[in-house]
Formats: structure tokens, C-alpha cells, sequence
């Protein structure tokens, strides 16, 4: 196997790690990497989205999946597809998506990979009605630090399957997956938007529509006391009918500007045109899914934007009686945010550390600056005082007594670590930082 050194950061583009790093194209090559001997411990890392350090192994060793991308075999019938682990979400799409078949759960960006995606349990804005990401595998096959590939399911190894779902990596590197796909009618959706004045009116346009497919809101992280949570929201369902989708061409951000760009004068404006984008009385057009579902895709690269210091993001699920305290301590921080998400979330998953679960979704990227880490800190209390939870595939604050409090099925989910890695070879920074396992590997 040939290893480089090299370093690497999560998609907020921090914090860097230096790392071992080899990028396999077989299986046997995989197990190679997997069962060799290197400094400190392995993680798998696909293509880099996640915001934190989950996919960071400082001092350790990094195997990059994304070459383990083959499509196996595809069942036209049923609508299970057999791939490697490392395809990307994308290439699925582009595939499936004019035979009438869509994956059932997409984050905010197509550029994940299919191991990615289960190991982060990631949900869509389609949470409510479908459930996360695992709810939609049928099956998938894990090497074990052993070197061993195992098949597994809920029926063959229960314990196993809701370790690995959610499970950030570490119960061994995901090589094939058998995921269900969803039927659609067309390539496009139905798109409705509300313009909303404040966050009483934000929620009740959430569930107004009840047989919408999805749903989220933007609102404005600045808004004062009269305003707090005032927004956009948008509903889609699928159109019954196609429309012509222009081939996009996504875009690179050509430099990487000065942090000093986004400070609130720069993002009270940016907030103010994008909620005058949309007519007092709403609107509703018919827009592709990728469009609506990956509206930041168009722009490659987009995380440099604010620029070298990077970004954080802050995610976590809360009951409704949480989000006051929340938006004022984030309207009173000043810290300004473009991106300002709130979606409603439906059932928890089966995974131990699965990030979803009844409550309302609320995220926001916040420049990295001094005070950001003070005000995650503030975040993750209120988080953790209406029991709510912090999303491990954005997170790079968390404490590790925020993390054993809010994901209560950890001591199960160290039981599977020390059966199938008890000589704990796998780890990463985040596992470190979070003293998953007693801090180490």
C-alpha cells in the first residue's frame, strides 16, 4: 500500500490534522490498509463533507474510500441497488434518476458517499415522512478492524447494524450497501413559498401542508424581539410531469476571501434580499430536485467563503420550547449566519448514536472567530437542558459530558466496540475529542 502524508480538515476546514493517507481501489488492498501496521489508529474518509473532525485522525491514519465506488448489481423490479460504499450520492442520482428512482434521503449536498452517508445516519428534508438514511438499507457489509468483510443486517446482527448506522466510522469501514430506492413520478417537485413574520407563523406553515414530501425554512438569524424567526418557508412534492432540467454547471469559488467579508452588516443585507426573493403572497414553481435539494452544490468549493479561519456549524434537534432561547442567544451573539435552516423532524432512528429524533432541527454556520466556541458552549447547554442533541457529522465544539448526556444508548454502543474492535485500531479526532472511548485510541 502506498501511504502519503498529508493534511486534512473537516468541510468547516478545521481543525487540521496531519495524517497517514492511502486511497485503496480493491478490497484486498483495502484489507491490506486496514490489518497494516501505522502510527496510531484508521479511519475511513469519503468525500470530505463532513463539517468536523469525524473524518480528522491527527496523528493517525486516514483510508480514502471514494475509488470503491462500483456499482454491483440493481434489482429494476424492487428498486434495491447493490454498490460500493464509496459512490457518491451524486453518481447514483445521475444514474437513477431519469429511470424514475430516486434516493430516499438526501442531505444538503449530493457529494457524499454511500459509507458516508450511513455511517452519519444522514437525514434529508424529507425527515418527517421517510425517516434518515439507515431506515432505507436493507443490508451492507462491513470489514471489521480484523480484516473479516461480515454481512450485515437487522436480523443477522441487530447490535451491529445500530452501531455501525450513525455510528461516525468506528465499527469498521463500510464496503457494500443495499439500499431501497423511492419511486418518483418525474424529475421535479412542486415547490411552494411562504414568507413568514415570525416563528409562531414559521412552525404552523411547517405542518400546514401535510402531504408535502418536504419541508424546511430559512430564517433570519439578526430578526429582533418582534421579528424572532421570521423566514421563508418552502414545501416541495413531486410533480407529476418532467420538465426540461438544464445540465448544471457548478461553479468554483475563484479565491478565498477575508474573514472581515461576513460580519453583520454583510449578512443583515445578504438576509434582507433573500427574503424579498419572494412575493408577500408567496409563490410556487416546478424546480428539479437538484435544485431544490443541493442549492449550494452549484458552487463548488463554497465552504472557503469564509475564508481561511474556516467555520463552524452548529446543528442539533430541540422541542419547540427550546427555540427562543436558542435564536435570542444567537441574535444576541451577533455572530451572523447565511445559512439559518429549521426543519421538522419525525421519529428516531434504530442507530445508537443517530442523530435524529422527534423536535425541530435548527442549524447555522457561524464564522470562526473569538467567541464562537463560547457561544457553541451556550448552544449545546440549551441543547442539553430541553434534552435535546448536537448532529456529530457538523459538530466540532461538543464537550464529551454533552455528548454521554445526550446520546443516552452509548454504553451499548461501546459494548459492540469492544467486540469487534478490542484492540482498538479504529479512532479519529472527534473520538478522541469526545472520549468516546475513554479518550483513546
Amino acid at each position: 500500500m502506498m501511504w502519503k502524508t498529508a493534511a486534512f480538515s473537516g468541510w468547516g476546514r478545521l481543525p487540521y490534522g496531519t495524517s497517514e493517507a492511502t486511497r485503496p481501489e480493491r478490497f484486498s488492498q483495502l484489507r491490506a490498509a486496514m490489518t497494516g501496521s501505522g502510527p496510531g489508529s484508521l479511519i475511513a474518509r469519503g468525500l470530505g463533507r463532513s463539517y468536523g473532525d469525524c473524518a480528522v485522525n491527527e496523528g493517525g491514519r486516514l483510508v480514502m474510500t471514494e475509488r470503491l465506488d462500483r456499482l454491483v448489481a440493481f434489482d429494476a423490479e424492487s428498486g434495491e441497488v447493490v454498490v460500493e460504499a464509496g459512490i457518491s450520492l451524486r453518481s447514483l442520482l445521475d444514474v437513477f434518476l431519469p429511470r424514475g428512482l430516486m434516493v430516499p434521503v438526501c442531505p444538503g449536498t449530493a457529494y457524499v458517499t454511500v459509507g458516508g452517508a450511513i455511517a452519519n445516519d444522514v437525514h434529508g428534508k424529507n425527515h418527517e415522512k421517510d425517516g434518515a438514511f439507515g431506515a432505507h438499507v436493507a443490508w451492507f457489509e462491513l470489514m471489521l478492524p480484523s480484516g473479516e468483510i461480515v454481512r450485515v443486517s437487522r436480523d443477522s446482527d441487530p447490535a451491529l447494524f445500530d452501531a455501525t448506522v450513525g455510528g461516525i466510522g468506528l465499527t469498521g469501514i463500510i464496503v457494500t450497501a443495499c439500499l431501497r430506492l423511492a419511486r418518483v413520478p418525474s424529475n421535479a417537485l412542486i415547490v411552494r413559498e411562504r414568507p413568514v413574520p415570525d416563528l409562531d407563523a414559521l412552525l404552523a406553515r411547517l405542518h400546514e401542508e401535510v402531504g408535502a414530501t418536504y419541508s424546511v425554512a430559512w430564517f433570519d438569524a439578526l430578526a429582533s424581539d418582534g421579528n424572532l424567526g421570521r423566514g421563508i418557508v418552502e414545501t416541495a412534492t413531486p410533480s407529476p410531469t418532467d420538465i426540461r432540467v438544464k445540465k448544471r454547471s457548478p461553479k468554483s469559488l475563484p479565491v478565498t476571501p477575508p474573514s472581515l467579508v461576513l460580519n453583520p452588516l454583510s449578512v443583515r443585507a445578504f438576509n434582507a434580499l433573500y427574503r424579498a426573493r419572494v412575493p408577500a403572497a408567496g409563490r410556487e414553481s416546478l424546480r428539479g430536485y437538484d435544485a431544490f435539494l443541493f442549492p449550494l452544490d452549484s458552487l463548488l468549493g463554497w465552504n472557503r467563503m469564509y475564508g481561511k479561519r474556516g467555520f463552524r456549524q452548529f446543528q442539533s434537534i430541540v422541542p419547540a420550547a427550546a427555540l427562543v432561547p436558542l435564536l435570542e442567544r444567537i441574535r444576541e451573539s451577533r455572530a451572523g449566519s447565511f445559512l439559518a435552516v429549521l426543519k421538522a423532524m419525525g421519529p428516531a432512528g434504530t442507530g445508537m448514536l443517530s442523530f435524529p429524533m422527534p423536535g425541530y432541527g435548527v442549524a447555522l454556520d457561524f464564522p470562526n472567530k473569538p467567541g464562537i466556541v463560547e457561544l457553541l458552549g451556550d448552544l449545546e447547554r440549551i441543547t442539553l437542558d430541553h434534552g435535546g442533541r448536537v448532529y456529530l457529522a457538523k459538530d466540532s465544539c461538543l464537550s464529551p459530558q454533552g455528548f454521554a448526556a445526550m446520546y443516552r444508548r452509548l454504553p451499548a454502543f461501546l459494548d459492540v466496540l469492544e467486540r469487534v474492535d478490542p484492540q482498538r485500531r479504529l479512532g479519529s479526532s472527534m473520538s478522541r475529542r469526545l472520549a468516546i472511548r475513554g479518550g483513546a485510541p
